[in-house]
């Protein structure tokens, strides 16, 4: 099977040719695909943050191959690897990157070793595997070389998957991690909107917010605009994602917020 489109997802920025020496790769081997960049500004080498970018935005893609690549063991003995789903495949470092976005696509129904010398390119880089070896992969497979071609199958539980953030709801009370802040300062939670429902909050309840070694009063809403300026907003985001935002404003730059920290909400009991 061919496909028409590749994805690309990395952390390698725009300010240098990288995202192009790969690009260019692709069109040499399969001229046919076209390539829609998902991000080039993950952070460097967050492994989480990227997961989670191509995860939010494959539902909304054509089929296609999904080449990832946010590699901070580049040139160690990681694993290189071409993911199968029902709704696509992905290829990147087998580091956790990739499994957000294939149980998204319907979860992984097999995977392969990225290990066969035919579909890299002759010298490969030991800090550039995302020219030299990811790429390459992308456009043979999307060409329609089958998966089986590029290496061993692996068995799927073997595949590195990041460690679950934890999140505890109660009634009345949910603390989650930040896995993520948005370019606009949003601040998104592990906590889902399930879980922001178990723990009794409706909109315009009164939250009473610990974050960033600080302590807020917040208001659970819909849109950005339903707190006020200047107030903290608790909503539910695109992803289905407990968020923290300030209308026109930055709630990870006002409470320094990082993704890893711990928050907490408390929910003042209605009436």
């Amino acid at each position: 099977m061919s496909y028409d489109w590749i994805s690309f997802t990395t952390d390698y920025g725009i300010d240098d040719g990288f995202v192009a020496a790969c690009e260019g790769v692709i069109a040499r081997i399969a001229p046919g695909p076209r390539v829609l960049h998902v991000s080039h500004t993950v952070p460097p080498q967050d492994v989480r943050r990227g997961g989670a970018i191509l995860a939010q935005a494959v539902p909304y893609l054509p089929p296609s191959v999904h080449l990832a690549v946010v590699d901070p063991g580049v040139g160690t003995d990681r694993r290189g690897v071409v993911l199968v789903t029902a709704e696509g495949l992905l290829i990147g470092p087998d580091n956790g990157l990739l499994i957000p976005a294939a149980e998204m696509l319907g979860g992984i129904r097999a995977a392969h070793e990225l290990s066969e010398p035919a579909y890299r390119l002759s010298r490969v880089s030991a800090t550039f595997h995302g020219r030299d070896v990811f790429a390459p992969a992308a456009a043979h497979v999307a060409a329609g070389i089958a998966p089986e071609n590029f290496g061993a199958a692996l068995d799927v539980h073997t595949l590195v998957r990041l460690p679950e953030p934890e999140t505890l709801v109660e009634q009345g009370k949910l603390t989650s991690e930040i896995l993520a802040v948005d370019s606009f300062g949003n601040i998104q939670l592990a906590a889902t909107g399930a879980d922001l429902d178990a723990a009794g909050a409706t909109p315009g309840t009164t939250v009473h917010a610990n974050l960033g070694g600080r302590s807020v009063n917040a208001t659970v809403g819909r849109a950005f605009a339903e707190a006020g300026p200047d107030t903290l907003l608790v909503y539910v985001d695109s992803a289905g994602r407990v968020a923290l935002a300030i209308d026109r404003g930055s709630a990870a730059t006002d409470f320094s917020a990082a993704p890893g920290e711990q928050v907490l909400l408390l929910f003042a009991r209605p009436g």
